[in-house]
């Protein structure tokens, strides 16, 4: 997908203050029904600037599967497009005893990067989005709704775009459908069974429109 250049070069000005690498604008399937909006790139997107190729990426490939989705079939995108890192110490050789690690994008790089998920949505314009994890949640529907609360549920509501100053909601109403994020699992393996539950509840919404 092509953007505005504007959008983008606004996008970069806003990250300069930020401990952040990379730029994963997304991609897929540009007439996709479903959009996936994940929280930012990890340290594997962010060098080959390709969304959900690390780790997490796996995790949902193997979801996919078990919705009977092809990965060419969707698009795929995220709250923050360049990877938010912090430095910690490490054991590891040749590394001068520090190395960069994942970290929580702040409300300050969400909302450098609104335009951008703004103008994709706009552009696919989907049936269904599916935002994984809290940080994706919140950008869409606002600090209303937790994931716990939620989840495996359809709600059918605007989304939050930018404004001049603060977030508006949109005129058109979309279906979104939270899940957790794909690495959740790794730091939680108890909530495997809710995961997988609420992938069944997404297969049933999904089998509704195709």
């Amino acid at each position: 997908m092509q953007l505005p250049e504007d959008i983008i070069n606004a996008a970069h000005k806003k990250m300069e203050d930020y401990d952040v690498e990379g730029f994963v604008l997304g991609g897929g399937n540009l007439n996709a029904d479903i959009m996936i909006v994940g929280e930012a790139p990890g340290e594997q997107e962010a060098i080959k600037g390709v969304p959900f190729i690390g780790r997490a990426g796996d995790e949902l490939n193997k979801q996919f599967e078990y919705l009977g989705i092809d990965r060419e079939d969707v698009y795929i995108t995220s709250a923050v497009r360049s990877r938010p890192y912090k430095w910690v110490k490490t054991n590891k050789k040749d590394s001068g005893g520090k190395r960069k690690a994942n970290r929580k994008p702040n409300q300050k790089e969400i909302w450098a990067h609104a335009p951008i998920l703004d103008y994709q949505i706009k552009k696919i314009a989907p049936q269904l989005i599916i935002a994984l994890g809290g940080v994706a949640l919140e950008r869409l529907l606002g600090k209303g709704y937790k994931i716990t609360e939620v989840l495996g549920e359809v709600v059918e509501s605007p989304v939050l775009r930018a404004g001049e100053d603060r977030y508006e909601w949109t005129v058109k109403e979309y279906a979104v459908f939270p899940l957790y994020h794909p690495a959740a699992v790794f730091y939680n393996p108890r909530i495997k069974e809710d995961i997988y539950q609420s992938l069944d509840d997404l297969k049933e919404y999904i089998s509704s429109f195709h």
